[in-house]
């Protein structure tokens, strides 16, 4: 594994119910990108969002605004 290699991981506070995403905050430093994916399809397309696109939509759901 490279540094440009997305560390997947999913969150902690997932039920493991199967609707999950995962993220790979590694790429947010040197490339200003969080890749998002579904966690049941790890082989297919991923979203790769800013990181401040990133922030405010984590921000949000922690406030309960999302």
């Amino acid at each position: 594994m490279t540094p440009e290699t997305p560390r997947w991981f999913t969150s902690s506070y997932s039920e493991n119910g199967g609707q999950c995403v995962e993220v790979a905050t590694n790429l947010a430093s040197p490339h200003g990108v969080v890749p998002v994916r579904d966690s049941k399809n790890v082989s297919g397309p991923a979203l790769s969002l800013r990181t401040d696109a990133f922030t405010t939509f984590v921000a949000g759901i922690k406030s309960g605004d999302m």
